[in-house]
């Protein structure tokens, strides 16, 4: 998992780097331009802080929110690490987080009345459960799934978790929560229509621009 947010407003020149869910118990290191943050009992990193970031990776100075690193980004924050005295390595995550799901089957939640627990195929045969409480959730449907790791549009990421007692591994979306143009202001799970795209690619979100029409 690599998740990267650059929001100078708020934050001030600082890279935030998410690498998995915070530790209940978190160890945070401040070096001279890092901040390392890990578990207090297995020392597994959670993320890094990168200060004065637009002095390491120029381009920066026009990104406002998310940030997809390339390669080039890793090999200049890695030295950065290094000239730290940090040991740890980032890698790429080439894994796409959005990708084209299909529904397979919807069953009722035991504990809720709005609540649906879907078995949805997100790539050659392999399903997640996610509980969705999407109005119009229903089988044989191709959806858009935020996989473990993504982040959305406004900042949220997705981590595994339970919704009443049941098992929801991902976020079924809607096109408002995607930022789609013109999508409804409204609940319910965006359906693709079955030419859109084959499951398990990517999700395209440029050509996601043409889906609603005023």
């Amino acid at each position: 998992m690599l998740i990267a947010s650059y929001n100078p407003k708020q934050t001030g020149d600082i890279l935030v780097v998410i690498l998995g869910e915070d530790a209940k118990e978190q160890k945070v290191e401040y070096k001279d331009s890092v901040v390392r943050i890990s578990d207090e009992n297995s020392d597994r990193v959670t993320g890094f802080n990168f200060l004065s970031a637009s002095e390491t990776l120029p381009r920066l100075k026009d990104v406002d929110g998310k940030v997809e690193l390339t390669q080039d980004d890793l090999n200049s924050l890695n030295e950065v690490l290094k000239n730290n005295g940090l040991s740890d390595t980032l890698e790429l995550d080439e894994d796409p987080k959005f990708v084209v799901g299909y529904v397979k089957s919807v069953k009722e939640h035991p504990k809720s009345d709005h609540l649906k627990i879907t078995e949805t195929e997100i790539d050659n045969g392999k399903t997640l459960q996610i509980v969705s409480g999407s109005p119009n959730m229903q089988e044989n449907i191709k959806v858009v799934v935020a996989k473990v790791g993504a982040m959305m549009p406004d900042g949220l990421i997705i981590w595994p978790g339970e919704l009443k007692g049941e098992e929801s591994i991902g976020m079924i979306c809607s096109g408002r929560e995607l930022l789609i143009k013109n999508a409804p202001n409204r609940p319910g799970a965006l359906i693709l229509p079955n030419d859109y795209q084959e499951v398990g690619e990517a999700f395209d979100f440029a050509k996601s621009e043409t889906l609603f029409t005023k």
